[in-house]
Order: C-alpha cells, then sequence, then structure tokens
C-alpha cells in the first residue's frame, strides 16, 4: 500500500502518553493532523447498524465540514466505516485503527482494504499498535479501542448492542478522562439498548449537530446556515421543506398544498438530490 512507519513513545501524539498503559510503539501509514490544530474526535458503533444510526452518522459527520476536527474510528464494518467514508465526502481528515497490522495482506476487515487505501490517499492515515502483518484476533480489538480512546478528545457513540464492543472503547473513554457523546436511540431498537444505557450514567447526549459543535467547542452561526440552506431552494420547495417538521406522507403532504401529486413528486426528488429529505417506510423525513 504505502510505506509504513515505525514510531517510538517519543513519536507519539502527547494524549496518547498519558493514558494508562500506552503502547510501546506504533505503526503509521499517512500523517498524523497537529493535534494543537485538530480536535479528534472518535466515532464508534454497531456493526449491526440501523437506517437511523446510518443517517446520524452522515448527518453529523457533514455538519463538520470545514472545520479542523479528525473523525477517528476502527475501520470495522458498520458505522465505522460510514464515518470513515462519511468524513472522505465532507472534505475531513479520517484515522483509521485496525484491529490488524497494516499491511496490505492483513488490513482488517478485507472488504475495507480500498477504504483504507482511499484514507491515506485523502491524506488521512492508518495506525495500529501490532506488527504489520499481525492479522486480527480476538485479543487484538480491546487493543485497538484503547488506542481510539486515548487519541482523542471525545468519544461519540453512535448505536451499540447492550454487550457491544464498542462500549469498552466508551469505558475507556471515561477511565482516560475523555468525553463521552451519546446519540439517544429507539428504547425498542437492541442497537441502542448500550448507548441509552450510558446516558443513564451521565454522559452528554448528542441530539442535534449543534449539541456535536458544542461539545468539541466548535461555534457556528446556526442561523447563517439555516437561512443558507433555504436560500437554496426554490419557492415549491420551500413549501414543501417547511411543511416536513414531522414525517409526512406524500398524500398528507398533497392535503395541505396546492400542488398536484406530479409537482409533489418532483419536488420530493429535488429536496433528496440536495440531501435535505429521505423517504422511509412510506414517510417523507427532513435528513
Amino acid at each position: 500500500m504505502y510505506r509504513i512507519q515505525k514510531l517510538s513513545p517519543n513519536d507519539f501524539l502527547p494524549q496518547l502518553r498519558e493514558i494508562p498503559q500506552p503502547p510501546k510503539e506504533l505503526y503509521l501509514v499517512g500523517e498524523l493532523p497537529d493535534p494543537d490544530e485538530y480536535v479528534y474526535l472518535a466515532i464508534v458503533g454497531s456493526r449491526k447498524h440501523t437506517s437511523y444510526g446510518k443517517d446520524v452518522v452522515k448527518k453529523l459527520v457533514a455538519s463538520l465540514a470545514g472545520e479542523k476536527v479528525v473523525i477517528v474510528s476502527g475501520l470495522a464494518i458498520g458505522i465505522d466505516g460510514i464515518a470513515h467514508q462519511s468524513a472522505i465526502e465532507n472534505g475531513l481528515k479520517t484515522i483509521a485503527i485496525p484491529g490488524s497490522g497494516l499491511d496490505d495482506n492483513v488490513i482488517y476487515p478485507r472488504i475495507h482494504l480500498n477504504l483504507a487505501k482511499q484514507i491515506v490517499q485523502k491524506g488521512g492515515a492508518l495506525l495500529s499498535e501490532l506488527a504489520p502483518t499481525t492479522r486480527a484476533n480476538t485479543w487484538t480489538f480491546p487493543m485497538r479501542n484503547r488506542i481510539m480512546a486515548g487519541l482523542c478528545r471525545a468519544v461519540l457513540i453512535i448505536e451499540a448492542e447492550e454487550k457491544s464492543g464498542t462500549l469498552i472503547t466508551a469505558r475507556m473513554a471515561v477511565d482516560y478522562n475523555r468525553d463521552v457523546l451519546v446519540v439517544p436511540g429507539n428504547i425498542n431498537s437492541p442497537a441502542s439498548k448500550g448507548t441509552n444505557q450510558f446516558l443513564r450514567l451521565g454522559a452528554t447526549p448528542i441530539t442535534c449537530p449543534e449539541d456535536l459543535w458544542e461539545a468539541l467547542g466548535i461555534k457556528k452561526e446556526v442561523t447563517k446556515i439555516v437561512s443558507e440552506q433555504m436560500h437554496n431552494l426554490s419557492d415549491d420547495e420551500k413549501i414543501v421543506f417547511e411543511l416536513l417538521i414531522e414525517p409526512m406522507t406524500k398524500d398528507e403532504i398533497f392535503e395541505q398544498t396546492d400542488f398536484d401529486i406530479v409537482q409533489i413528486n418532483t419536488i420530493l426528488m429535488l429536496l433528496e438530490l440536495k440531501n435535505l429529505t429521505k423517504e422511509e417506510f412510506g414517510k417523507i423525513r427532513r435528513i
């Protein structure tokens, strides 16, 4: 893939030297952004994510576009991969810490080998304390999780089942005095039992991009962002978008507007192309 550098403790980022039992050495592909300039945010969650979890990751990461934030995750299938991909799509640097060495032949999971290459190509990095040819094993993932927690200012949990490995990262973040941020989940969903448990224990709830900005110390003019978003809509699109405070069916939109069904379908298609709405279970909702 690319040249693998071996780092000694003197080369580690300062925050990683602070944790109990810091790694003795690290292997790096790419470059680590300066922690004095960038905020490191770990995003972790379930491999068996729901559509809700996927949408939340994409929305929150997109809200950080243009900011000096590094998205850190574990390259795993599910929320991890979505976080890395969303970071790339929004021009953010991202660091993957797989549960394997960094050699092309052992990168895990194999399905994300191309994603790993893309991360480096876009100015991000791959990081591991495992020797380059070490294959993933059950014991390698908790080791990886402690690197993620130690590297970051905060850990954001999107979805996690009651006995998820994601919760190991969250517990380590607490031990390392990092902020634990949690997106509340559906109380009926097994994918949210672990996350909601952390909310009960006092984690910071993240219910919108503004909550995340505040947790990371980012100041944005929310009114300006909303007005710019609305400025890009036609008058007809604005009428429909403003109706969607709550999810609605096409029939409900038809009943509350003067548009015929062809116009409504056209408007909804345009709003979806602009990544503002999505149809799910027969209802249209804002993203």
